[in-house]
């Protein structure tokens, strides 16, 4: 039996190869506005999501959600989940992304969790309010900065639903905002990660299904 008993993926550029968002904006046209919030000092992380949300108004639901399948999934990570579930180990994605997409992405791979941000849909039609999953505004400890979604917060709400001590849970990232999960739990994997993340890991690797070795 694995001593790991959970493992918590980010969900872009760690499930899949590219970030929603940006292949939102590229499909939709808002590169040019998504690239000026993300480069505005100024902005709080979690103000910059709240932003770019209004950029989505009145954009269907159901074009987004197409658009998202086409983002292609990082090589083995079916295999990774599959092996995962094969093995009693439970599985969860939490990002700063949207949740209808997260939900969706769980689905498709048969995951159990899925924590992000609420997009606010009516009628099938987004209405560029947000709301973020973050709402304490709980400020991250290693760098300073306030995200939308605190994923350490989330992995240790998880963990005591769960019954699961942190030291059997998996933390999967490429981020810096990845880097207070990958450091509280047992085992923290730098996934295609700049330096600056991977220094706060057990295990640095290109390949996810470096994953299965750690579990019985």
């Amino acid at each position: 039996m694995s001593r790991f008993k959970l493992t918590v993926f980010d969900m872009d550029g760690t499930l899949l190869t590219d970030r929603t968002i940006f292949v939102f904006a590229e499909k939709k046209g808002f590169k040019d506005e998504l690239m000026r919030v993300i480069n505005n000092e100024k902005m709080e992380f979690y103000e910059k999501s709240i932003e770019i949300a209004k950029a989505l108004k009145g954009t269907r639901k159901d074009e987004l959600l197409e658009i998202f399948r086409g983002i292609p999934l990082h090589e083995n990570v079916e295999f990774v989940i599959s092996e995962l579930r094969r093995r009693g180990v439970k599985t969860a994605i939490v990002t700063d992304s949207y949740q209808f997409v997260a939900d969706d992405l769980k689905e498709r791979l048969g995951m159990d969790f899925a924590f992000a941000n609420n997009l606010i849909i009516d009628d099938g039609i987004v209405t560029g309010d947000l709301l973020i999953y973050n709402t304490e505004l709980k400020r991250d400890l290693d760098n300073g900065k306030i995200y939308s979604i605190c994923k350490k917060c989330v992995m240790d709400q998880l963990c005591k639903e769960l019954g699961i001590p942190l030291h059997q849970v998996i933390a999967v990232g490429d981020g810096k905002i990845d880097i207070s999960m990958i450091k509280e739990a047992g085992l923290g994997v730098a996934f295609n990660a700049p330096v600056e993340v991977q220094k706060y890991a057990d295990v640095v690797t290109s390949d996810l299904s470096v994953i299965l070795r750690y579990i019985g």
